[in-house]
């Protein structure tokens, strides 16, 4: 009976990642079984089960048709301003680097900011300090994917491993074609992403705002007046 409900649950509209998975059934067997002995506790794991099915929520996105560039997660803009390329990275382009921070409620699935080419992904072991703060974007642990637009240009995405979050998934590949928009991998429990663009891009973002991971415009590097037109994915 319960092999049927996963299934039920599993073909539900309300599409949950597929890093979620293992997590949510894992904690609904716990919670019926805990449930069947100890209700009041069983009903303390339930909730937690839903935030579990919560976090792991992966939402369609309407993405532009555009060649712009868009927000890679979904959170709050920390940082705007100068910078190098992350250290790790061996190019002397000059950038502007825009932090966004994940909180434990936002979505964590990250979306590619732009179509391209990823010319290379470097993982980096670190610490695991608050996200919030500037200097974990240097010392916590992260994962480096330098892509390459179809204009030549060098664009860096950085998921970074934060306080409570401690994984990173990253489901591509070097030489591998991107497109924007599209879900490139996911930052479990809390977290934070940097986006590199080169120097000359005009941001349309403030510290401050919420953005939309595939959605919030970031920048417009070929000034493209159409922007309406979108697609689901």
């Amino acid at each position: 009976m319960y092999l049927f409900s996963f299934k039920s649950i599993k073909n539900m509209q309300f599409k949950i990642h597929n890093q979620g998975w293992v997590y949510f059934i894992s904690s609904l067997i716990v919670t019926i079984i805990l449930f069947t002995f100890f209700p009041t506790i069983g009903i303390i794991l339930g909730i937690f089960t839903c935030y579990i099915f919560y976090f792991f929520r992966d939402p369609e996105r309407s993405i532009p048709l555009d060649d712009v560039i868009v927000s890679p997660a979904d959170g709050i803009v920390t940082y705007i301003g100068p910078s190098r390329a992350p250290i790790d990275l061996e190019t002397s382009d000059q950038f502007c680097k825009i932090s966004i921070f994940l909180n434990i409620f936002n979505v964590h699935v990250n979306r590619m900011p732009t179509s391209g080419i990823v010319k290379k992904i470097k993982y980096i072991h670190g610490k695991f300090i608050n996200a919030t703060l500037e200097k974990s974007s240097e010392d916590n642990e992260r994962n480096i994917i330098l892509i390459e637009t179809h204009n030549k240009e060098n664009i860096v995405v950085t998921q970074i491993a934060g306080l409570i979050a401690r994984r990173i998934v990253c489901e591509i590949k070097e030489n591998q074609e991107v497109f924007l928009g599209h879900r490139f991998g996911i930052i479990k429990f809390g977290s934070r992403v940097d986006l590199y663009l080169p120097a000359h891009y005009k941001t349309l973002i403030t510290v401050g705002q919420t953005v939309i991971a595939g959605e919030t415009l970031i920048s417009n590097p070929n000034n493209i007046e159409n922007l309406n037109k979108s697609i689901k994915n």
